[in-house]
């Protein structure tokens, strides 16, 4: 992991920059898991920042020595997946005796991926929702997430394949852990 990982809550200033980051991961690390035509369509209809999270705050920055090399947050409505154009879910409060935190648009400029930025963030996202009183994440995972979610501790719940606007389908892991679990460690 990176030594000098920087978190912030992202700011309405930083939506354009975050927009284009999030471009830019989904083109080059979705090679190999979705065609050049999904993650364009992707980008159009699903990729991106929901202002909503900015606007509550839990949608955070990771910067290395003041680069932006990340982002992604956590929320507690009921909004699955999707930027602001097009989100899934109804945007209502989440009751978190009852619900699981969600847990929304992580991304890594290519730079940077594969060296703990994700991580970073995701356990960041994770404490914040334990002390707001939720027990247990859920996600929509892209398919290169998967492998850095399940790592983290989170197991498969169903494949899901959304149908977008302009017809194309995208396959997803909706995923879950509890808020507390840590990442399974390696024995030597």
């Amino acid at each position: 992991m990176p030594a000098a990982i920087a978190l912030r809550p992202a700011r309405h200033d930083d939506i354009s920059a975050l927009n284009a980051l999030i471009a830019r991961s989904a083109r080059e690390l979705s090679v190999g898991f979705y065609s050049p035509g999904q993650a364009e369509a992707a980008i159009r209809h699903v990729f991106g920042v929901d202002t909503a999270l900015v606007d509550d705050g839990t949608y955070l920055v990771a910067e290395v020595d003041g680069v932006l090399a990340g982002c992604g947050g956590w929320s507690h409505r009921r909004t699955l997946y999707g930027g602001d154009q097009r989100k899934i879910g109804e945007n209502v409060h989440l009751d978190p005796r009852v619900d699981a935190a969600r847990i929304r648009a992580f991304f890594v400029a290519p730079e940077w991926a594969r060296r703990g930025i994700g991580r970073c963030i995701l356990e960041a996202c994770a404490a914040a929702a334990a002390q707001a009183g939720f027990r247990t994440l859920e996600l929509m995972a892209t398919l290169p997430g998967v492998p850095m979610y399940r790592a983290c501790g989170f197991t498969e719940v169903e494949r899901v394949v959304d149908r977008l606007p302009d017809g194309t389908d995208l396959p997803f892991v909706r995923m879950r852990r509890s808020t507390r679990a840590s990442a399974p460690t390696l024995s030597s």
